[in-house]
């Protein structure tokens, strides 16, 4: 269908504004431009809980926060990666985000701040979050909630954070989360789908922008078919978790994100994938300018709902 009415009105607001694309700012400031994104993401749901605590990890301590939602039981639990393509986002851009799912599923969400490019390059971040995984896992009853329902979440480089933080955890013996939240993944850092060049121009998300992205992250040296940075190259994606992925019909990474899910269901994998008609990257996180936004968040908290149910039967 033709690009969104809401789409095409935030498109030309941006132009409009006439500010410096983020790709040809230094990462700073590229991460101030980002953060004022989230005045877009409407007002903040208050969460009975929030707080913000430093955890160990492997190689770095790491920044999470919790949202809690009101409860006389042991909820699920939801580790969120923030997108940002490795480089810009932190726990404020996606505050908005992690409320909602917090309070519509309802679960413990995690939010975890790793490690950002350039400053610390690929394999930083993955690293980071198969920490933050492993450790939600282990102190999901401290938390509040239910160690046999820890699911992972996140959009764009989150959501392939979530994946690769998963896949570790199979390739390592790690625990595994019961379900994969992927909000247009990024899967093949090769950036070779049609829709990278059919869409890399003009949908705010640029290909020009990708690749100012990826070159933070990856190093000169680094083969981009690494599962680690492209899980689509994983040879094999059997015993993941179930995953649920949107994807939007405007966006660059539309058809990497149909491909993972083609790739996982190859492998046994139940998989369920969501078109979001007109729609551009990012729209998931601007639930104040954009409708879908909304629906995106509800369709999430709802295919939470439904594996964290099956998890519950699983085990009982």
């Amino acid at each position: 269908m033709p690009l969104h009415p809401q789409a095409e009105a935030f498109l030309q607001q941006i132009a409009a504004a006439g500010a410096p694309p983020l790709w040809t700012l230094p990462p700073e400031p590229a991460r101030q431009a980002f953060l004022a994104l989230q005045a877009m993401g409407g007002p903040p749901e208050p969460v009975a809980r929030v707080e913000n605590r430093l955890i160990p990890g492997s190689q770095a301590s790491l920044l999470v926060r919790i949202y809690a939602p009101e409860s006389d039981r042991a909820l699920p639990v939801t580790v969120y990666f923030h997108g940002g393509g490795f480089v810009v986002g932190n726990l404020d851009s996606h505050d908005n985000v992690c409320r909602a799912l917090a309070n519509r599923t309802p679960t413990i969400v995690v939010s975890v701040d790793y490690r950002l490019a350039p400053e610390s390059p690929f394999p930083a971040a993955p690293i980071d979050a198969y920490d933050a995984l492993q450790w939600v896992i282990a102190r999901a009853a401290e938390l509040g909630g239910d160690p046999a329902r820890v699911a992972v979440a996140g959009d764009s480089a989150g959501a392939n954070l979530a994946t690769v933080a998963t896949l570790m955890a199979r390739n390592r013996k790690g625990r595994l989360p019961a379900f994969q939240l992927l909000v247009y993944p990024v899967t093949d850092a090769t950036q070779s789908q049609p829709s990278y060049e059919a869409l890399g121009e003009g949908y705010f998300i640029t290909k020009d922008a990708l690749q100012w992205f990826a070159g933070h992250y990856i190093t000169a040296d680094q083969d981009k078919r690494h599962p680690y940075l492209s899980p689509l190259f994983e040879k094999d994606l059997t015993g993941l978790p179930p995953a649920h992925i949107i994807v939007a019909e405007y966006d660059p990474l539309r058809d990497e994100g149909i491909a993972y899910a083609r790739r996982l269901e190859a492998d046994g994998v139940k998989v369920s994938v969501s078109h979001y008609a007109g729609m551009i990257h990012g729209f998931f996180m601007l639930a104040g300018i954009f409708d879908d936004a909304l629906r995106a968040v509800d369709e999430s908290a709802a295919a939470l709902r439904r594996a964290f149910a099956d998890s519950h039967d699983r085990v009982s």
